[in-house]
């Protein structure tokens, strides 16, 4: 697993580090769940996204019948 460093206050580090034992876990851990709760809403967020876009081009798309032209008829001179 890679590292990675931080800078931060130290007032910061020793409330979250009292946080961390009130909830019988580490900084450390607490850092990797909120790393990891924003890659998964990021991930949810871009899929209800797509969700949306799939449905708004399903309720605004028409039939337009078949085609009856070729591209060289659109490109004739």
């Amino acid at each position: 697993m890679p590292n990675i460093t931080l800078s931060v206050d130290e007032d910061v580090i020793r409330r979250v580090r009292k946080a961390a034992i009130d909830r019988n876990t580490t900084m450390t851990q607490m850092v990797r769940d909120f790393l990891a709760s924003v890659a998964d809403r990021e991930r949810s967020e871009r899929l209800l996204a797509l969700q949306q876009l799939d449905r708004t081009f399903g309720a605004c798309s028409r039939d337009m019948g078949t085609r009856t032209w070729s591209r060289e008829d659109l490109h004739e001179r």
